[in-house]
């Protein structure tokens, strides 16, 4: 006998989104059923789209992980690589792109549910899920833009890093080149929007 569907809910603030997905997964239904929510059934996996913690509010899906025996499938929004990242820190068992193809979206829904999504689709995510990784950011680059997000000054930066005054303004001119800032105050707000640490480490 074949197996069973898979029931799968699907979680989005924004209608379009939620019923394209439901749309597109039902129209395999030898292989997927979908559930209205996670509470209107016991789902075996729900497809969480991370717009849903755009606004920081991080409760819903720490609230899903903790009381929901599914497996988590983040959808991720390309545009912002720090959702998708948060979302896999707080628990998520693996994630998918907004862009896939309908195939891609059950094997991602399939691989999750099996167990295997997490380890076989973000680590094919983890060089995307780097900061900066998206706009070819160096090791370097990305330790400068943290401090200068962290409000350290150039003098600063150069003194803990054990490097040139010169030396930093290269790293930064070449940084604001690849994310597109002219300004301190641009480069601070990319790097904000794109999960970089803005919290200075504690000392002492």
């Amino acid at each position: 006998m074949p197996p069973d569907p898979l029931l799968v809910a699907v979680v989005s603030p924004q209608d379009v989104v939620r019923h394209g997905l439901v749309a597109l997964l039902g129209r395999h239904p030898d292989r997927v059923t979908v559930v209205s929510n996670p509470d209107g059934g016991e789902p075996d996996v729900v497809v969480f789209d991370v717009v849903e913690l755009a606004d920081g509010d991080l409760s819903g899906l720490k609230e899903l992980l903790a009381s929901s025996p599914a497996k988590v499938l983040a959808m991720d929004r390309d545009l912002r690589p720090d959702l998708a990242a948060r979302a896999l820190a707080l628990g998520a068992d693996g994630l998918f792109s907004m862009g896939v193809s309908e195939s891609e979206l059950l094997a991602a829904v399939e691989a999750a549910a099996s167990g295997k999504h997490a380890r076989a689709r973000a680590g094919e995510h983890e060089a995307e899920l780097r900061l900066g990784a998206q706009v070819g950011l160096t090791a370097r680059e990305v330790q400068v833009l943290t401090m200068i997000a962290q409000g350290h000054t150039n003098r600063e930066i150069a003194e803990a890093l054990y490097l040139s005054p010169n030396s930093i303004k290269t790293y930064v001119r070449t940084a604001y080149r690849k994310i597109g800032a002219t300004s301190r105050s641009q480069a601070v707000g990319w790097a904000i929007r794109h999960g970089f640490p803005v919290d200075r480490p504690a000392t002492g």
